[in-house]
């Protein structure tokens, strides 16, 4: 049973608009801050720092206060310079879901969500989607105007036949010059060679860089039941397997590519996240702001 706080990924995506479901996600995130299994879950974000004795208690927040019962003062614009760029897969392969909805609507709310959470904190935020290289980029600013312009980006289905994670990588270092929050979120069914490359240039620029891997729950446990025709979204091969057969060999091969990615990303320093999209995306945000802190 999810906790009262978290919304069951199905029916928050029955809401159409993404902006709302971003929305939602936050409203549970703020609820869920002191509820069972994170008690006790510190909220230093980067728009505010812990009230010392001297501050000016003109610039407590309150708010903040009432949540977390303990006491922050509202930093100010020269005092936070986190810059986030969202690197957002949008090639076919996340299309597929096996229930309502798809790897695509869910990182796409996941994304919204992590925009509206870092705006809200006077960071600036950018969106760069890929397929084959990259399709769109909209550089990191807070200013009016920047979370609509992405959520018209992330609103629009996936449509790359294939997936480069090297070039998408390559051409987003090429375009940021500034240190840097990359997130890049992914199903990351691609070869990971070019992408442990690229992540090796983007770490030695000094930037940070925590990924997160999409994968529906029936691709994580291939439980198909019965012999199914297969469609590859990006290739449109068709193949019918017996998923009783082909079962074990298939978990070890992911298996093996989802042990490579973690390796890769623990060599660089680079955080890793395995997300089913059966999850609470609340969770998800919970997890990711609590190891920013730690």
């Amino acid at each position: 049973m999810l906790p009262l706080s978290f919304l069951d990924p199905t029916a928050l995506m029955r809401v159409k608009s993404l902006e709302l479901r971003a929305r939602m996600v936050m409203e549970g995130f703020w609820k869920g801050l002191h509820r069972s299994p994170y008690h006790g879950f510190s909220v230093e974000f980067s728009e505010y720092r812990p009230y010392s004795r001297g501050d000016d208690t003109r610039f407590l927040d309150w708010r903040v206060m009432a949540r977390s019962d303990r006491a922050y003062i509202k930093k100010f614009e020269d005092e936070t310079n986190l810059r986030a760029h969202l690197l957002l897969d949008r090639s076919k392969s996340m299309a597929y879901g096996s229930g309502s909805y798809s790897k695509a609507d869910y990182s796409a709310t996941l994304a919204a969500t992590f925009a509206h959470f870092l705006m809200g904190q006077q960071d600036a935020v950018g969106l760069t989607t890929f397929d084959q290289g990259i399709d769109s980029h909209l550089p990191a600013r807070n200013r009016p105007g920047q979370l609509r312009q992405m959520l018209l980006q992330l609103e629009r289905p996936p449509s790359g036949e294939g997936t480069d994670l090297g070039a998408a990588m390559k051409g987003l270092h090429e375009l940021i010059r500034k240190r840097s929050l990359i997130i890049l979120l992914s199903d990351l069914l691609a070869p990971v060679q070019e992408l442990e490359k690229q992540i090796g240039y983007l770490a030695a620029g000094r930037h940070e860089i925590a990924v997160f891997q999409f994968l529906d729950p029936r691709e994580l446990d291939f439980d198909f039941g019965k012999p199914t025709h297969f469609r590859d979204k990006e290739s449109q091969r068709d193949l019918f397997i017996d998923p009783t057969a082909a079962k074990a060999d298939y978990l070890d091969r992911l298996n093996a590519h989802l042990q490579a990615i973690r390796k890769l990303c623990a060599r660089h320093g680079t955080a890793y996240r395995l997300v089913s999209t059966n999850e609470p995306l609340e969770q998800v945000l919970f997890e990711f702001v609590n190891s920013r802190q730690s």
